[in-house]
């Protein structure tokens, strides 16, 4: 199977190449592509040397698959035309993520979505990958009527630029402007109540993807859904704290066991022994963590738990390559 990483040289590319070799995804000739300015730099990928190159030269070559993570224009522009000569596209970006032709999925909750005809298929935001991997399942029981959300986000979401900011702050850097700064603040010691470009309506765009993602992976337009997303100086992966009112009543053991029956789900949680999911021993693990589950008094059949995942993994390129394993699977790519 010959395989493009579009946007190779970046955080998530490089995740991504990190990801297909660990899941051993079978690749017999691999296309790392980048910019313009990065073409012929070398990458590493299962051990070898590869240079990078355009994305023409790669489209040349006719790939059967290419996992984008190279921003929304990049994709916009790129994915059609690795598409026409018959490769099948997974794209990290959120240009593709709410056009109605184009599926949204999570391996673990809709991977039945995905056709023959499918050739660019949409990532989900991370934030709402983490969020959804385990109330999916809580809404096929009891049916979910409002959710209330508010996260943590590692600077690792804002790639390079972010973690650059953040290490000059700890370094020693104080004087705003003679450091890298992707920020509008200081990043380091601070939250930032900030991602993406603000709306009229005074939420984010990453507060909006949320809200819309959410509807479109789960196929039901009724649930209400809050968010406040935020920026943290942590690297490790982001944290969410959920709040879901039901339809129906629940306990909250039944909620555990379908955790634990829940593939890509770990459960973390025991208050007595002070086990809960923190982003520093979620770093490099592909699970959602779960924990600090309680009932919430306020509300008639409302919960309360806590979540943490490695952004760059399963908020990422582990989902996009659980993509290309069910394109693989439904027999939609070659098998070698």
């Amino acid at each position: 199977m010959k395989v493009a990483v579009v946007g190779a040289t970046g955080l998530v590319g490089t995740r991504m190449m990190e990801v297909l070799a660990e899941r051993n995804f079978p690749v017999t000739e691999f296309f790392p592509v980048a910019s313009e300015r990065s073409v012929g730099k070398e990458v590493t990928f299962k051990g070898e040397k590869y240079k990078v190159m355009s994305a023409d030269e790669a489209i040349a070559r006719q790939p059967d698959l290419a996992i984008f993570s190279a921003g929304g224009g990049v994709s916009r522009d790129l994915a059609p035309r690795f598409a026409e000569v018959g490769c099948r596209v997974v794209d990290n970006s959120s240009y593709w993520r709410m056009d109605p032709t184009k599926k949204l999925v999570v391996p673990e909750i809709n991977a039945d979505v995905i056709s023959a005809d499918d050739f660019i298929i949409a990532n989900p935001n991370c934030s709402t990958i983490q969020m959804l991997l385990p109330i999916a399942p809580l809404h096929k029981r009891y049916g979910i009527k409002r959710i209330v959300v508010s996260t943590y986000q590692s600077v690792t979401g804002s790639g390079h630029k972010g973690v650059a900011q953040m290490e000059a702050e700890r370094a020693g850097a104080t004087e705003w402007g003679t450091y890298p700064a992707y920020y509008n603040y200081p990043i380091d010691q601070n939250v930032i109540p900030h991602i993406d470009v603000f709306l009229e309506d005074g939420y984010t765009k990453e507060e909006r993807k949320m809200i819309d993602e959410t509807h479109k992976i789960l196929r039901d337009e009724k649930i209400g859904v809050s968010p406040t997303t935020a920026r943290v100086p942590v690297i490790g992966g982001h944290s969410e704290a959920v709040n879901l009112e039901f339809e129906r009543p629940f306990e909250l053991q039944d909620i555990r066991d379908i955790w634990n029956r829940t593939p890509g789900v770990t459960v973390c949680d025991d208050p007595s022994r002070n086990i809960y999911p923190m982003p520093r021993y979620a770093l490099g693990k592909d699970d959602v963590f779960v924990g600090r589950l309680r009932r919430d008094p306020s509300v008639e059949n409302g919960l309360n738990f806590w979540c943490v995942s490695d952004n760059i993994r399963k908020g990422a390129a582990t989902n996009a390559v659980q993509i290309a394993e069910v394109l693989v699977d439904k027999g939609f790519l070659p098998r070698y």
